[in-house]
């Protein structure tokens, strides 16, 4: 049987990080494999629907190029499609459907109409609590008559369809991440499987459109190992094969909790906007709960694909590090030529405001040396702008206390006079007029780290930066000359 995998997000706001792992984990396996990766859209759920979600979800997976072999797509023209033989991939379209097996569930009696209102089941659970006792349904709609169920449906009595979870079974099932795991039914609550607006829950809907789709396996967060019992159930109650299950492990803060919003960014869309490379993101995330086996940390999209491996997945918990996302997007900077590089930096200079989008074409020679100049000092690339604009500035924000001690060294009042000097009177600056002002320097007999760090504290207040060369060019003559008028009090 072929093998076949599904990423079924809610469309509820924001891609979770943990959420494009997971997407990223189907897709692999199921390329490593030769299978087929679905996306389905489970919206039933329709409290949570955020607007714009869908969309936002699949240009995420597009720009990740994690895309979809069978299911909801955007096509070429941008436009959301269906692609595959099953009638729909978002639930809301597959109401017919669920009612259909949900009806064989109540004729075979493993599963019942449920009248309690929501007044009686929150007094319920508060009971509970108080008690100690875990909240789950009593089971006072359980053994409700034919008679007295038509009776109440046919007054215009609002209810649900519960699970039927049979007493004091074992119920168990092998997890490829954690082995075999075995729960008593005495802890799994009735769920409800169709609420009174008509849709079905997630735990109904997903059992009954994974084995409609053909899903093979079913590659999943942790946060759902509890809820599947439950799926467990209805898969023996249909007399369905079940799907081989992998519970992925959560991604954690550095706290050791799980990842969230309230320690930095979290969604797909905070990495895209602050120009983490897809490429780098996903190298990144991949190994947040799998590893190879070695030390390789540098992967391509086809590595990742030949190397994946369900066995290799761990069961404990990885914390995302920004600062290991920070170098590894650093090795892919590195990789880009620098053309392509001013490409994808140019939306984030204009968004900056230190260039419009028409200045970037006249701009774009010295946009190019700077790209040059500024690439390995960033490790995303929104950072770029402000690189540049410390260099586009006739002022220099901060004087470190070490350039200030080196410029009182003896030689500086020589050095500060000849670069002075050669700057006024140049007609440009360049790599040319750098190379004379080295040669200048070097027969005035400043050499060595005087010559060149000293050139660098002048011109930058800074004892390390980016190539000195190119960081002069960049700066230009009259930003110099008011940059040296600030320096000169701690020369003289």
């Amino acid at each position: 049987m072929p093998i076949k995998v599904r990423f079924a997000p809610s469309p509820t706001g924001f891609v979770h990080i943990g959420s494009l792992r997971t997407a990223l984990y189907n897709y692999l396996y199921a390329k490593k494999e030769k299978g087929v990766f679905l996306l389905r859209i489970e919206d039933t759920d329709r409290t949570r629907l955020v607007e714009g979600a869908v969309e936002n979800l699949l240009n995420s997976l597009k720009w990740a190029n994690i895309e979809p072999d069978e299911g909801v797509i955007v096509n070429e023209d941008g436009k959301i499609i269906k692609k595959g033989d099953s009638p729909s991939y978002i639930q809301s379209e597959r109401l017919p459907i669920y009612k259909e097996y949900i009806n064989y569930l109540l004729e075979k009696g493993y599963a019942y109409p449920c009248f309690c209102t929501k007044e009686r089941l929150d007094t319920l659970r508060e009971e509970q609590k108080t008690k100690g006792q875990d909240t789950m349904y009593d089971g006072l709609c359980k053994h409700l008559s034919k008679e007295e169920i038509q009776k109440r449906i046919d007054a215009g009595e609002p209810y649900v369809i519960r699970l039927n979870v049979p007493e004091n079974v074992d119920i168990s099932f092998e997890d490829k991440v954690r082995g075999t795991v075995v729960i008593n039914s005495n802890t799994v609550d009735d769920q409800v499987l169709m609420k009174s607006d008509g849709f079905p829950t997630y735990h109904f809907a997903v059992v009954v459109d994974d084995h409609l789709m053909g899903i093979t396996h079913i590659i999943r967060g942790e946060e759902w190992l509890t809820s599947t019992p439950k799926h467990v159930l209805l898969y023996d109650m249909f007399g369905w094969e079940k799907p081989v299950f992998v519970h992925l492990p959560n991604i954690l803060n550095k706290d050791k909790k799980k990842l969230s919003k309230r320690q930095g960014d979290v969604a797909v869309e905070d990495f895209k906007a602050k120009g983490y490379l897809p490429e780098a993101l996903i190298n990144y995330i991949a190994l947040l709960g799998w590893s190879p086996g070695n030390e390789q940390e540098i992967f391509s999209i086809d590595d990742l694909i030949e190397a994946f491996s369900l066995d290799k997945i761990s069961k404990s918990g990885a914390v995302f590090d920004v600062e290991k996302l920070n170098w590894v997007n650093q090795q892919y900077i590195k990789t880009y030529d620098d053309e392509k590089l001013l490409s994808l930096l140019e939306p984030f200079i204009v968004e900056s405001g230190l260039f419009t989008q028409e200045e970037l074409k006249a701009k774009h020679n010295y946009l190019i040396l700077a790209t040059k100049t500024l690439r390995e000092r960033i490790s995303y690339l929104k950072q770029f702008p402000e690189e540049l604009k410390n260099l586009m500035t006739g002022e220099i924000s901060e004087v470190e206390q070490e350039a200030i001690d080196f410029m009182k060294l003896e030689h500086m009042k020589l050095l500060f006079d000849i670069v002075e000097k050669e700057v006024q009177k140049a007609d440009k600056i360049d790599n040319d007029f750098v190379d004379n002002l080295i040669s200048i320097l070097k027969e005035n007999k400043i050499k060595g780290k005087n010559l060149f760090m000293g050139m660098r504290v002048l011109v930058t207040g800074q004892t390390h930066g980016p190539d000195l060369h190119n960081s002069i060019e960049l700066i230009g003559k009259d930003n110099l000359l008011n940059r040296l008028n600030q320096t000169k009090k701690y020369v003289f």
